[in-house]
C-alpha cells in the first residue's frame, strides 16, 4: 500500500467533542491508502450503505482519500470523493470524523496515527505490525484524547476475533489461545501435506497462485503471525503489547518427511500462534507468566483446527466458563478484511455520542488495570516434542537415545522407526515425548547430537494436544 504523505505537518488540535447531529449528518471518513483493502472497504461501504446505516444509526461515507497515486485512487472512487496525495490534509480536515489507516508498516503509519489522535480523530487500522510494536503508546494517546482506535482487521482478516476477546468472552478468564493466523503459511503446509511437496516447491505454487508475496519473508518466517499473536495475548491477559519478547520460528526448515511421519502418527503440522497463561509454579519453572510463541506445531488430526486447509485462518480460545471456542474464516483478501474495517466504522459510529468513559477499552481491560505479568522466555515453556533423528542402523543406538532422554527426565510417548531415504545402513528414528521444559529438551538435544551414531541435524517440532 502506498505511503500517503508529504512534508507539511498538522498541529495538534483540541479533541473533537462527540457530535449530536446523528440524524442530520453522516459520519465522514478519511481513507489513508487505497490499495487492496482500501478499495474493498470503499466498495463494501458503497454496496451495503443502507444496511450499514440501519445498523449504525446514521450514514457512513468515505469523503476523502489520500494516496500517492492520485490517478489510480480517483479511478476507484466516485467523483464526489476528494482525492489528495497528502495524508495530513485528511487529518487536518475538520469535517473528517474517522481516519482509516491502511498504509501499513511501522514508520510513517505510526506518525500519521498519532497525529490523527492528537487532532481528535477516531482511528481504524488494519496494521498489525504497527500495533504489535507501538500499540501501548498509541492506545495511551487515544485514551488521553478520548478517541477510539479500532483494529478488528489487524488479526485474522474477516474473523471477528478481536471483538470476541474484548466483548463476547469478557466474562471469562482466558487460559490459552492457539491460532492459524497466516494464510500463506497454511496454504504452503496444506500443499506439502496433500501433494507431498517440499517447502520450496510449495512456496513457488503459493506465489504463482497469489497466496504468497514475491518477498514472503514476514509470512514464512512467522513474523506476521507473531504480530497478531502479540495483539491477542494483550487482549486475553490484560498485558501491554510486547512483540519483542515473542518467540518466533517460521516454516522454512520443515521437510516433507516430517509432515508424512506426523500424519502416520495421527498428527498434522500447522504454524500456530500460541499464547498461554502459566500460573502454576509446578508447570512454570521460571515462575508465573505468559507464553507468547509462534512456531510449527504438531496437533492431533482429530482437532477441528488441524483440518483447516488452504489459505484459511482459525483461532481456538479456551476460557474457564465457555470452554473451547473456534473462530474460522478468511484471514486476508480485499472484502474479508474490509468487512472487519467497516465493522469498526459501525462500532465507532454507534459510540460517537457516547461518554468516552463507557466505551470498550482498547485492550479489553480498563485503563490503568493492565498487569506487568512477564512474558516467559522460551526455555521456561512446557510442551511436548516430535523428534526425528537420522541414526546409524546398529544395535544399541535406540537405547542410548532413550537413555539420554531419561537422564534429562523426559518421558517418551511413542517411537517410530523407518528406513531412511538418506542412505543405506541408517534409519529415521521418530520420537514423541510427553510434556517437558524447553530448556531441558535443549540440553538433551545437544547430548544426542554429539553422538557419533547421529548422522544429521536433529529435527525438533513442538507438539500441542489443544484439549
Amino acid at each position: 500500500m502506498n505511503d500517503a504523505i508529504k512534508t507539511p505537518s498538522v498541529s495538534a488540535q483540541t479533541p473533537v467533542a462527540p457530535r449530536r447531529d446523528a440524524e442530520a449528518r453522516p459520519i465522514q471518513v478519511g481513507l489513508l491508502g487505497i490499495g487492496t483493502v482500501g478499495g474493498g472497504t470503499y466498495q463494501v461501504l458503497k454496496r451495503n450503505q443502507e444496511e450499514i446505516r440501519r445498523r449504525a444509526g446514521r450514514g457512513i461515507q468515505i469523503t476523502m482519500v489520500a494516496d500517492l497515486d492520485v490517478a489510480r485512487a480517483r479511478a476507484l472512487v466516485d467523483p464526489q470523493v476528494t482525492v489528495v496525495d497528502d495524508a495530513r490534509r485528511v487529518i487536518a480536515n475538520p469535517d473528517i470524523d474517522i481516519v482509516v489507516e491502511l498504509i501499513g508498516g511501522y514508520g510513517i503509519a505510526r506518525t500519521l496515527v498519532l497525529e490523527a489522535i492528537a487532532a481528535g480523530k477516531h482511528v481504524v487500522t488494519a496494521n498489525k505490525a504497527l500495533l504489535a510494536v507501538h500499540g501501548t503508546e498509541i492506545f495511551e494517546a487515544a485514551s488521553a484524547q478520548g478517541v477510539v482506535v479500532a483494529f478488528e482487521a489487524a488479526v485474522a482478516g474477516g474473523i471477528p476475533i478481536i471483538k470476541a476477546l474484548r466483548e463476547g468472552l469478557s466474562a471469562n478468564r482466558i487460559d490459552w489461545i492457539a491460532g492459524i493466523i497466516n494464510g500463506t503459511t497454511n496454504f504452503i503446509l496444506s500443499e506439502m501435506r496433500s501433494k507431498g511437496l517440499d517447502f520450496d516447491a510449495a512456496l513457488k505454487d503459493a506465489q504463482r497462485l497469489g497466496y504468497a508475496e514475491a518477498d514472503p519473508t514476514f509470512d514464512i518466517e512467522g513474523v506476521d503471525a507473531a504480530h497478531k499473536a502479540t495483539i491477542m495475548s494483550a487482549l486475553a491477559f490484560g498485558i501491554p503489547v510486547q512483540f519483542a519478547k515473542a518467540h518466533v520460528e517460521g516454516i522454512t526448515a520443515l521437510q516433507a518427511a516430517d509432515i508424512r511421519y506426523a500424519e502416520q502418527l495421527g498428527y498434522r503440522i500447522k504454524l500456530l500462534g500460541i499464547t498461554r497463561r502459566r500460573d502454576d509454579l509446578a508447570t512454570a519453572p521460571g515462575g508465573a507468566g505468559i507464553e507468547l510463541r509462534v512456531h510449527p506445531t504438531l496437533i492431533p488430526a482429530s482437532r477441528l483446527i488441524a483440518n483447516v486447509e488452504g489459505a484459511m485462518n482459525a483461532v481456538v480460545v479456551q476460557g474457564d466458563a465457555v470452554g473451547t471456542t473456534l473462530y474460522y474464516g478468511k484471514g486476508a483478501g480485499a472484502e474479508p478484511t474490509a468487512s472487519a474495517v467497516v465493522a469498526d466504522l459501525v462500532d465507532i459510529t454507534r459510540l460517537h455520542t457516547a461518554d468516552p468513559d463507557h466505551r470498550v477499552p482498547h485492550l479489553a481491560f480498563q485503563r490503568g488495570a493492565l498487569h506487568d505479568t512477564p512474558i516467559l522466555p522460551i526455555d521456561d515453556v512446557v510442551t511436548a516434542f516430535y523428534l526425528r533423528l537420522v541414526v546409524a542402523d546398529k544395535a544399541g543406538v535406540l537405547a542410548r537415545i532413550t537413555g539420554i532422554l531419561a537422564e534429562n527426565d523426559i518421558s517418551i510417548d511413542a517411537v517410530l522407526q523407518r528406513e531412511s531415504a538418506d542412505g543405506e545402513n541408517q534409519t529415521d528414528l521418530i520420537i514423541l515425548t510427553h510434556d517437558t521444559v524447553e530448556g531441558r529438551m535443549k540440553k538433551a538435544l545437544a547430548q544426542m547430537q554429539s553422538l557419533p551414531t547421529v548422522l544429521a541435524p536433529i529435527v525438533r517440532i513442538r507438539k500441542e494436544e489443544l484439549n
